[in-house]
């Protein structure tokens, strides 16, 4: 016997309702997830590809071999670049580092690439107007071009101009300037961007670039094991991820028997890194945010 209109409708209410109260509990969510194994364990990190994508592609590019792929060659001659490498500086109670071909600080893939810390803010032009601004400019503006030239400008107007702050031991002579006739003197014509806000902290079971300074990342890597973070490193390193299982590998880590530079001294080795998409249940903010405070 075919159902009465009232019953359809309710059952199709009934079913409306269930459809919208699980999908407010929680909903799937595609992230991507890496697997450092190590001669210790393993660590399992989520991946930050949709605030840091220049930083991940780069991380999982390593990992598979692909990054250092050259024209021609195929997928089948891609070496994993971190497989054998080691964590060649761990401090307690601050972070575990790795990725570096040389084993010493010293190494990387043959290339650097720019920071992922801020995102971007508003476009800066005329007189630098203080100290905190001149050194954001020196930063991304004289620096890499100083790099580039051994420490030594060929262009007078920035040859003259770090001379005098190395004189005068200050940053206040670009206070005489302006972001145009930096930007002139260089030869760069791309609008130079203030900063915005912090992508992320560096904090405790946080993955982080190493660097040699400002955009100057390459394969190194650290995991943060220090309770509460680093709040002083805020902004100086790119947070591409987080550690999801197995802080306890990292944290056995960090306190291994030490020479004098905090290298282990028996290797603590990085058999490979695997990375993969998978699909969570992830629960809504208001959510998460209600349960807490009932």
């Amino acid at each position: 016997m075919p159902s009465s209109p009232r019953k359809i409708f309710t059952a199709l209410v009934a079913t409306i309702g269930l459809v919208t109260l699980f999908s407010g509990c929680a909903k799937k969510e595609k992230q991507l997830h890496a697997t450092i194994e190590t001669s210790m364990g393993d660590i399992v990190v989520r991946l930050f590809d949709q605030q840091t994508p220049k930083t991940v592609e780069n991380f999982v590019g390593l990992a598979d071999g692909t990054r250092l792929l050259k024209d021609g060659e195929d997928l089948s001659m891609a070496k994993p670049f971190y497989d054998g490498l080691t964590f060649h500086r761990v401090i307690p109670d601050f972070m575990i580092q790795g990725g570096d071909p040389k084993g010493d600080g010293s190494g990387g893939p043959g290339y650097s690439f720019e920071d992922e810390t801020y995102t971007p803010g508003q476009p800066l032009t005329g007189k630098i107007p203080d100290e905190a601004t001149a050194e954001y400019v020196f930063e991304q503006l004289i620096l890499p071009h100083l790099r580039e030239n051994q420490g030594k400008s060929p262009v007078e107007f920035i040859a003259t101009l770090f001379d005098t702050m190395r004189q005068n031991q200050s940053i206040d002579p670009m206070l005489d300037t302006t972001v145009e006739e930096i930007q002139e003197a260089l030869g760069n014509e791309d609008p130079l961007l203030s900063r915005g806000e912090l992508i992320n902290p560096v904090a405790y079971g946080t993955l982080c670039m190493a660097n040699a300074g400002p955009n100057t990342n390459g394969s190194q890597f650290f995991i943060v094991t220090k309770k509460g973070g680093t709040p002083w490193l805020n902004g100086k390193h790119t947070v591409f991820g987080e550690v999801i299982s197995g802080m306890e590998v990292a944290e056995a880590i960090q306190n291994v028997p030490t020479d004098g530079p905090d290298k282990p001294v028996e290797p603590v080795i990085i058999n490979t890194i695997r990375v993969e998409e998978v699909k969570v249940l992830v629960q809504p903010v208001e959510e998460a945010d209600s349960a807490t405070e009932s």
